[in-house]
C-alpha cells in the first residue's frame, strides 16, 4: 500500500518534472514577475522601486548584488519587529548559519519559501524513483545526519539551523521511517550524539542514509567498530541509496565505497539556508538539475569578474556551460540579487545541469593563481584513483614565507588509505594541479613557486581542528582552500 502510494505520488509529479527539462527559461521568467509583484509593497520594494520593473535589465538598474551586510540592517527591523520588511508579513523562521569570516546570519524562511526546502528534498527522492524505478529504500529506515531540530527565538522569530528546522516538517510518510530519535538529534556535542545514533541504527534495517561525507563517514566507521562488521554492507545488507551534498563528494567516494563495500545508488544535492537549488536527476549523471520553479528565481555572474565594481550579471538563458558563475539569487523569502557565495559551472544547457565548483571565498590565489576549490578536488581525486589511495579530509593553502625556498601551496590531507610512494604522490598531484590551472603551472614553470608540500595528518587530526574550533558534526564543513593560513597555521599542530 505505501508503495503504490509513493508510486501514486510520482506519477502526478512526472509532468512537473519534464516541464523542468523542456520550459525552464519560461518557468523563470514566470518567478521573476511573480517575485517582483510579491515583493513590490515592502519596505525593500518600495526603496528600489519594483513598480517601475517591467524587465530584467530594469530589475539590474534598480537592485545591485549584495551579501549578506547589506541585508543584516532589514533584518534588525524585522527582529525589532517590522512587517513588510524584506517580503510581505514576517518570516516564519531564520536560518541560522555561522560563516568562516563573519558572525552569526539570519537567513528568513517565509510561508512562501518553506514548501521549496521541503519539497525540493521530497522531490530528490522521487526523481530518483522516476528516473531508476527503484524503490527497496523506501520499506526501511532512514537517517539524516543534521543538526539539532531545538530552535531558539529571535524577536519572536524561531530561529535555528536549517536541517533544525526542516527536521519540524518531514512528511508523515518519511517521519514514520526517520532516524535517529527527536532527542537524539537534540544532543549538542557531537562526539555524544554519534554515540546515540549508532545505538538506536545499528540494530536497525538501514536503506537510506544522508549527510555531510566527513560525518557520515565518521559514523560509519563507528558502525563498523561497534558491529565488528567489516563493511557498512554487511552492517546494513538492505542499504542502497546515500544521499549527500554540501561539499564535492569526489574526494570521499572511493573511501565510501570501500566502506561500504558493495555497490549502492549516490544521489547529489545542493541545498543551503537560502534555498534548495538543484539536485541529481539522471543515475549516473555529471551535473545537477537545475529547480525553475520553487520560489527562486537565478542570476549568474562570471566569478573571475564578480570583484568588479559593476559585473556582468545574466540570467538562465544568458548562461554559457564551462564558464564558472557565482550564483545570485532573488527568493520569495525577501532575499533580493543575493549572493549566497558559491559558484558554479554549468555542464548541460538541454537541460540545464550544473556542478558546484567552490565558494567565491574559499580560494588559494596569493601569487595569482587564483585556483578553485572545483581544481583541487578533482585533481587529487584524479590521483588517488591512480595510486589506489583514499582520503578523509583535506585542505590547501599558500605558504608564502617558506623557509626551504620558493613560496609554494601546502597541502594538508588526512589519508584513510595513504599512498605507497608519498613523493611520487606528491609529485603527480602537483603535475594534476598544473594541468588544470594555466596560471599555476606558468608560476611553477616560471620558478615564481615551487611545486606543492604535501604534509599527511594523522588520522583524527581534522576532528580534532573542528572540535578546537567548536564547529564538529552537524552541518560544518572544511573549506578545502583558503586564501591565508588560518587553517593550516593551526593543523601544522597536528603534524
Amino acid at each position: 500500500m505505501y508503495n503504490q502510494l509513493i508510486q501514486l505520488v510520482v506519477k502526478q509529479l512526472s509532468q512537473r518534472f519534464k516541464r523542468w527539462e523542456k520550459d525552464t527559461i519560461a518557468l523563470q521568467q514566470k518567478q521573476f514577475k511573480s517575485l517582483i509583484n510579491g515583493g513590490k509593497h515592502t519596505q525593500f520594494g518600495l526603496q528600489h522601486n519594483f513598480s517601475g520593473i517591467k524587465s530584467y535589465a530594469d530589475f539590474c538598474q534598480n537592485v545591485p548584488i549584495r551579501d549578506y551586510s547589506y541585508f543584516e540592517p532589514f533584518v534588525n527591523r524585522i527582529i525589532k519587529g517590522e512587517k513588510d520588511v524584506l517580503w510581505p508579513g514576517k518570516p516564519i523562521y531564520f536560518a541560522k548559519t555561522s560563516g568562516t569570516t563573519s558572525g552569526a546570519k539570519y537567513i528568513p524562511i517565509t510561508k512562501e519559501s518553506m514548501p521549496n526546502h521541503i519539497n525540493s528534498a521530497r522531490n530528490a527522492l522521487l526523481m530518483y524513483i522516476y528516473k531508476t524505478g527503484k524503490t527497496q529504500f523506501i520499506n526501511g529506515k532512514y537517517i539524516f545526519i543534521s543538526g539539532s531540530p531545538e530552535l531558539d527565538k529571535v524577536g519572536g522569530i524561531l530561529s535555528g539551523r536549517l536541517s533544525g528546522i526542516v527536521n519540524h516538517h518531514v512528511p508523515w510518510y518519511v517521519k514514520i521511517n526517520q532516524l535517529p530519535s527527536y532527542a537524539t538529534n537534540c544532543i549538542d556535542d557531537w562526539e555524544r550524539k554519534l554515540d546515540a545514533v549508532v545505538n538506536e541504527t545499528i540494530a536497525q534495517k538501514m536503506t537510506l542514509i544522508s549527510g555531510i561525507p566527513p560525518w557520515v563517514e565518521m559514523y560509519f566507521e563507528r558502525i563498523l567498530r561497534v558491529s565488528g562488521r567489516e563493511t557498512i554492507g554487511e552492517a546494513f545488507p538492505h542499504f542502497s541509496l546515500y544521499v549527500h551534498g554540501g561539499v564535492n563528494f569526489k574526494p570521499y567516494e572511493q573511501r565510501f565505497r570501500q566502506l561500504i563495500g558493495r555497490d549502492i545508488d549516490f544521489q547529489e544535492t545542493f541545498p543551503a539556508s537560502e534555498g534548495f537549488f538543484a539536485f541529481q536527476d539522471e543515475f549516473p549523471s555529471q551535473g545537477l538539475l537545475l529547480i525553475p520553479d520553487s520560489g527562486i528565481f537565478y542570476e549568474f555572474v562570471p566569478a573571475d569578474r564578480f570583484d568588479e565594481p559593476n559585473p556582468p550579471r545574466v540570467p538562465l538563458e544568458g548562461v554559457e556551460v564551462g564558464v564558472n558563475y557565482a550564483l545570485v539569487v532573488s527568493t520569495n523569502a525577501g532575499l533580493w540579487a543575493y549572493s549566497i557565495g558559491d559558484t558554479v559551472r554549468f555542464v548541460s544547457k538541454n537541460p540545464y545541469r550544473l556542478v558546484v565548483t567552490g565558494r567565491l571565498k574559499h580560494f588559494t590565489s596569493a601569487f595569482g593563481e587564483h585556483v578553485i576549490a572545483e581544481e583541487v578536488e578533482t585533481a587529487l581525486d584524479e590521483v588517488c584513483n591512480r595510486f589506489g589511495a583514499q582520503i578523509s579530509e583535506f585542505t590547501v593553502a599558500p605558504l608564502i614565507n617558506n623557509p626551504d625556498g620558493a613560496p609554494c601551496h601546502e597541502w594538508f590531507v588526512e589519508f584513510s588509505k595513504a599512498p605507497q610512494d608519498m613523493a611520487l604522490f606528491q609529485i603527480s598531484l602537483d603535475e594534476a594541479m598544473q594541468q588544470r590551472n594555466p596560471y599555476y603551472k606558468d608560476l611553477v614553470k616560471g620558478k615564481i613557486l615551487q611545486p606543492l608540500i604535501l604534509q599527511s595528518l594523522p588520522k583524527g587530526a581534522f576532528v580534532r581542528y573542528m572540535k578546537s574550533v567548536g564547529k564538529l558534526g552537524g552541518q560544518n564543513k572544511v573549506p578545502h582552500l583558503k586564501n591565508d593560513r588560518s587553517i593550516a597555521d593551526e593543523l601544522t599542530k597536528y603534524l
